[in-house]
């Protein structure tokens, strides 16, 4: 038996790296009848055939899986974010670290194209860069056409499964064009009339970048919070997790509640007002859903 990892699938064919060499195996026939689909990025147990076809076997409990894409087993994602065209929108951002530590997947935030912001514009980004380095996440501006940049995203893929989040034309699939030329992925072109971008990533692969593996193709195109209860929220602000317990009423959700810590950081800006106010949306949001029978 051999042990590998899924690094590609397509058509119901896996593609197995282990160590150095790379198996074309199918899943057995017992997944399907457990209604348990091989996902890129699981590692699994494999037998060879004496043509070297492979046959997956058994596969080893997931620490997490994405839906979109379908990926298992991902340490870290990398957020990105446009300075400009799209410009930058904190709401958005937010949502999509709730999203990514609601999975428990370590974010890093990173905001592109910003040598087209003037002086002004960047002096005002870079308050917002504080904010989040506050609140505790690693956020880097960036410029795609920086070689200086590509280095330091270089330093995060090593040794990690990574996917690459964002809302379109933000300049993800550029983004791994300029860390691994060799790529040569295509990169939709901004539909100015709707301002969203063309999707343009069909199956999913991982790619070694830089001793890391990356997913090829964007991740969280659902933005909803259907899987997140109200009394969780707080743990994906991670500047709220940490003084959740100085509240004065167990299972404060830091909306009306009295002695509240959460309020009270944000009087004294110790959080950023807006996090706070996207809290608020994100709680309301999730209070109104329609319950689940």
């Amino acid at each position: 038996m051999h042990k590998g990892r899924i690094i590609k699938s397509l058509s119901g064919f896996y593609s197995v790296k282990s160590e150095d060499e790379t198996y074309e195996c199918k899943g057995r026939g017992v997944f399907r009848k457990r209604k348990i689909t091989p996902l890129v990025g699981d590692l699994v147990s494999f037998e060879l055939d004496e043509n070297k076809e492979g046959y997956i076997k058994e596969i080893e409990p997931r620490i997490n899986e994405l839906v979109r894409p379908p990926i298992a087993n991902v340490n870290q994602a990398i957020v990105v974010s446009s300075a400009k065209e799209p410009n930058f929108n904190p709401k958005l951002l937010d949502r999509f670290l709730v999203l990514i530590e609601s999975i428990g997947i370590q974010p890093i935030i990173l905001i592109t194209k910003v040598d087209l912001l003037s002086q002004e514009e960047l002096h005002k980004l870079k308050q917002f860069q504080g904010d989040y380095q506050q609140a505790g996440y690693d956020i880097h501006l960036v410029s795609i056409k920086n070689s200086d940049d590509a280095r330091i995203i270089l330093e995060y893929l090593s040794n990690q499964i990574t996917v690459i989040a964002g809302q379109s034309g933000v300049g993800k699939t550029s983004l791994l064009n300029m860390l691994s030329p060799s790529l040569d992925l295509k990169t939709g072109n901004i539909s100015s009339s709707l301002g969203r971008g063309k999707h343009t990533t069909r199956h999913v692969e991982l790619l070694n970048i830089n001793g890391g593996l990356v997913a090829d193709t964007p991740g969280f195109s659902s933005l909803d919070f259907n899987n997140i209860e109200q009394e969780e929220l707080t743990n994906y602000f991670p500047e709220m997790k940490s003084i959740k317990n100085q509240c004065k009423f167990r299972g404060c959700v830091h909306d009306k509640e009295p002695g509240c810590a959460v309020k009270l950081a944000v009087n004294e800006s110790e959080i950023a007002n807006y996090r706070y106010e996207h809290y608020l949306e994100f709680l309301s949001e999730i209070q109104s859903r329609k319950p689940r029978y």
